[in-house]
């Protein structure tokens, strides 16, 4: 009997710890659904979800907890839609592959995603790893590490010399002929066979490289790399699995293909022009401009021996090029989602995207917007994440003082909350 009254009692107060409420007091919140800024509001907040936003400042009970933000601008949980968890820039990157073992890998990229964590970023959409990428998102879903909520494509697909194929300008001893497995194709086969092994080793989305590539040893860094054909059967094979496609691309003929070829998105973008933009709108593909990493690609290819010359070259071509095509894509109505590609500029540096975004011509609210209600469109997660309303989980960031005048703040963030658990409040 006293067993079971001790079992009661612990019962009990788990139950009441678990019904414990924290209650944010905001003194303006981001609308970013019809791009309002609510005053005086109070967001409630159980477990992982909100349960609800209501007006004026309500008090909270005995047991519960209150965090001030009367002060701040609160908005959604930031999601950047292209990085790369793995790996950060550096003169040594090249070299990196034939020196770094997994695990490694994986030790650095601990820092790096706890970074994009408190700079806001509650979700990221990884565009392509080794494979460590999905052992992160675990670990990270387990509560064993510190970080943001990961999409990820495991490894991204390429053609043969592809701006993805892990084996490019390698010594011939040494290339050999990557396949499917390793996220290589050539044909529509191939291209099932590749989707298929994605989702076998637990990928939640699908990365294709429809261009050449910036940093890639390969010559060229806008040609096309995959036919019609073969984004059809990939985006066909993801379609069976639940999974969305992202292309890679810099070429006018490569977006082409791509977004008649049915992927979500267009990742960067770089030379689109006008010949593009009516595509875009017709099939609904979203652009992700990621205009911090052509910058930053450009200023590093500016110091001696960063990059090898195949790379540097490519880099200043094609690097400064991104911010005047996103302003061109958004004047004519295309969508919008953010993104960084960080990993090629250092992570946590992802809000410097919204000064970009904003000097291209993007009001704040509608930059805002991009990384949140966009965002979780075109990851196809609105019922859960983007906005603050009601049963959604609970993402929410903080910036000190009235956004709406100084999109600077972004780079201030002051207050994180990823599922319900507070990582940083100043």
């Amino acid at each position: 009997m006293r067993s079971f009254i001790i079992s009661l009692v612990l019962a009990s107060c788990f139950f009441a710890a678990q019904a414990q409420k924290t209650y944010l007091y905001c003194g303006q919140l981001i609308d970013v659904e019809h791009l309002k800024v609510l005053k005086e509001k109070t967001i409630v907040v159980e477990g992982n979800k909100i349960v609800e936003v209501l007006d004026g400042y309500t008090k909270a009970g005995s047991n519960d907890k209150t965090v001030d933000l009367k002060n701040s601008t609160v908005m959604p949980g930031l999601m950047d839609m292209h990085v790369h968890v793995e790996n950060e820039t550096s003169p040594n990157r090249y070299l990196d592959g034939f020196t770094q073992n997994d695990v490694d890998v994986a030790y650095g990229a601990l820092r790096l995603v706890e970074r994009d964590l408190m700079a806001g970023f509650t979700s990221v959409r990884d565009l392509g790893g080794s494979g460590v990428n999905i052992a992160l998102r675990k670990a990270i879903q387990k509560g064993y590490v510190v970080g943001p909520r990961i999409y990820t494509a495991g490894k991204s697909i390429a053609t043969t010399g592809g701006h993805a194929d892990p084996t490019n300008n390698y010594r011939k001893d040494l290339m050999g002929d990557p396949g499917p497995k390793e996220g290589v194709i050539n044909g529509p086969e191939d291209a099932y066979k590749a989707v298929r092994q994605r989702y076998k080793e637990g990928s939640d989305v699908i990365k294709i490289t429809a261009s050449g590539g910036v940093l890639s040893m390969s010559a060229n860094g806008e040609n096309p790399q995959f036919t019609e054909e073969e984004v059809r059967a990939i985006v066909s094979a993801a379609k069976d699995y639940g999974f969305k496609v992202a292309a890679h691309c810099h070429g006018v003929e490569a977006m082409k293909r791509a977004i008649r070829g049915g992927v979500s998105s267009i990742e960067h973008g770089t030379l689109m022009d006008e010949s593009v933009f009516p595509l875009m709108k017709q099939y609904g593909t979203y652009l992700v401009p990621t205009i911090i990493a052509g910058r930053s690609a450009a200023d590093s290819a500016k110091i001696p021996g960063y990059y090898p010359p195949m790379v540097t070259k490519k880099a200043l071509e094609i690097g400064p090029r991104i911010q005047a095509t996103f302003a061109k894509a958004y004047k004519a109505g295309v969508k919008i989602a953010f993104g960084t590609d960080a990993g090629v500029y250092a992570h946590g540096k992802n809000w410097i995207e919204f000064r970009y975004m904003v000097e291209g011509g993007m009001p704040i609210l509608e930059t805002i917007q991009a990384a949140t209600w966009n965002a979780a469109d075109l990851m196809g997660t609105q019922a859960l994440l983007g906005s603050i309303e009601k049963n959604k989980l609970a993402d929410i960031v903080a910036v000190p003082g009235d956004l709406t005048k100084n999109i600077e703040l972004m780079g201030q963030v002051n207050f994180v909350m990823k599922d319900g658990v507070v990582y940083k409040s100043k």
